[in-house]
């Protein structure tokens, strides 16, 4: 099926032709990714409510292209541009047509400038979750109570006019929510989990405002994945990089369930910089399967040799990256491997900044080990349309342990991009033993589950402290938790007081290089999850 939409060339058209046929509707929806981190959900969203949805490039596709397919309703989705300062590129004209338009953050900006309301930047920018109010006059927020958390992240805003119907604010977004015409448009994000009831208004657009009728009843997704998987590797070599985390758990059992009798999988676990019990975890779990090979290798000198006087983030997973490729390279030709597989998800591709083939500029977050290596054979990631929640529930219903489906993710990098500068054996060390010490006890209050990750990092800084009566200078460690469903939003955990305060003295008292603790508490956005 075609992946994104970006002429309405005779191919294009033949393709979407035959989708409407299998699903037997003449209803489409044209999502435009203007290259927000939060696109995938929102396409998301409209596959839960089974509606038709086709990602369209705002790069390309013009108002002509539009009109050929005839869509029932459009979503412009947010973006790092600005309506007002740096315009991303799409075909305003197409704001014309007399579609129904539902615009996103930048998206409802875009079409809020177009016709002519203000939009300038804020004095008090908008992050993390605020309260939003409507007058409950909209079809948009339909069946919703008058006040509700959303996730906001804009610097922009857009003022009140008479020349738009104004029905939602937040505190600082006098036009949170309106509508002109046919356009309609909010400043949060009803695609992330930190929204509440963000399904409910994608729903109310989609069949309330757009009338949407047909719904398909998509096949399970484990099983689709299974189907595409037999057919590419049955019988094959497969050498998999198994971390024993939620992500490659649930490909080694997708591997599983698409093997055939003469099917070999290898799973290679790379140690290094990894926690002192995953390797044991490994091993636990996978280790005696009759139907998977654990090879445990051991990188350790090569990533210290590797990382040797490199303090920013982005060079430390770079060189982190060129260790791991060429590993997992070596262990494959060994093996004599006809493709890798990875647990890459969705949200790796998109903060290393790829993911829909759109041409509107996209951030890099974050360079990711594991996205656009360019094996030298084929590659195999089954979840690259996934999150980590799709990711677990897929698994659940291959019944994979909810051990490995609930334990936190743990960074493909390892524990250096949970130390500050240059890594080195020492920081090591105390980053394994901070670790181990926070994840016991978070466990241990019955907190370990509440999170949705949670970390320590052994910083750049040092304090003087006093142990033994003596002066001493120690790393100051930074623990940080979170709450999040899919990692693309994420709210900083508010830990009880009398946990972190027990928590600092086992691990100033129990590791002699620790000076003190602190704990962060900011969001996602701004921040990323992990430290780098």
């Amino acid at each position: 099926m075609l992946q994104t939409f970006k002429h309405a060339s005779p191919e294009a058209l033949a393709e979407i032709s035959q989708e409407k046929q299998i699903r037997k509707t003449n209803e489409i929806f044209l999502l435009f990714s203007m290259g927000s981190q939060f696109d995938h959900l929102i396409k998301q969203q409209l596959d839960t409510l089974g509606v038709f949805c086709l990602v369209a490039d705002p790069a390309s596709v013009t108002a002509k292209d539009v009109q050929s397919i005839a869509p029932i309703g459009i979503i412009l989705s947010g973006g790092p541009a600005s309506a007002h300062a740096e315009p991303p590129p799409f075909d305003r004209t197409i704001f014309d047509l007399g579609i129904p338009v539902l615009g996103i953050c930048l998206g409802y900006q875009t079409w809020a400038h177009y016709v002519g309301v203000p939009v300038t930047s804020s004095d008090k920018r908008e992050f993390g979750s605020h309260l939003f109010r409507h007058d409950g006059a909209a079809v948009l927020f339909k069946g919703l109570p008058k006040e509700f958390r959303v996730l906001e992240s804009h610097g922009d805003k857009i003022h009140t006019s008479g020349k738009i119907k104004i029905f939602g604010t937040t505190e600082h977004a006098p036009a949170a929510a309106g509508n002109y015409k046919h356009l309609w448009g909010v400043q949060f994000h009803p695609e992330v989990t930190e929204t509440e009831f963000g399904g409910k208004i994608y729903e109310n657009f989609c069949f309330g405002i757009c009338g949407a009728k047909d719904k398909y009843p998509a096949e399970e997704m484990a099983r689709e994945k299974i189907k595409q998987l037999k057919a590419q590797a049955a019988g094959k070599k497969i050498l998999l990089a198994l971390s024993g985390g939620t992500d490659s758990s649930v490909v080694a059992h997708l591997l599983k369930a698409a093997a055939s009798p003469d099917t070999q999988i290898l799973g290679a676990y790379i140690k290094g910089i990894d926690r002192p019990e995953d390797e044991a975890h490994v091993l636990e779990y996978f280790g005696k399967e009759p139907w998977l090979q654990v090879q445990i290798i051991d990188a350790s000198e090569q990533f210290i040799t590797a990382l040797s006087g490199k303090a920013l983030m982005r060079d430390k997973r770079l060189a982190m990256r060129g260790i791991y490729k060429e590993i997992l390279e070596k262990a494959a030709k060994d093996f004599g491997a006809d493709y890798i597989a990875q647990g890459t998800l969705y949200t790796d591709i998109s903060e290393s900044g790829g993911g829909y083939d759109s041409g509107a500029r996209k951030a890099q977050i974050k360079i990711h080990h594991n996205v656009n290596l360019d094996f030298s054979i084929p590659e195999l990631q089954p979840l690259a349309d996934c999150v980590k929640d799709t990711g677990r529930n897929i698994g659940r219903t291959l019944g994979v342990p909810e051990i490995l489906l609930n334990r936190h993710p743990f960074p493909g990098p390892g524990l250096i991009v949970r130390i500050e500068g240059e890594v080195t054996p020492e920081k090591l060390h105390t980053a394994r033993k901070v670790d181990g010490i926070y994840i016991e006890e978070l466990r241990k209050w019955n907190l370990y589950q509440e999170t949705w990750q949670a970390g320590a990092v052994v910083t750049a800084s040092n304090t003087t402290c006093t142990k033994g009566d003596d002066a001493a200078e120690g790393h100051i460690i930074a623990l940080w938790a979170v709450w999040s469903v899919n990692g693309f939003t994420a709210r900083a955990a508010e830990l009880p007081y009398e946990f972190l305060k027990h928590v600092s003295q086992r691990i100033t008292n129990e590791i002699r290089e620790v000076g003190g603790v602190v704990y962060r508490i900011s969001d996602k956005p701004p921040v990323t999850i992990e430290w780098g």
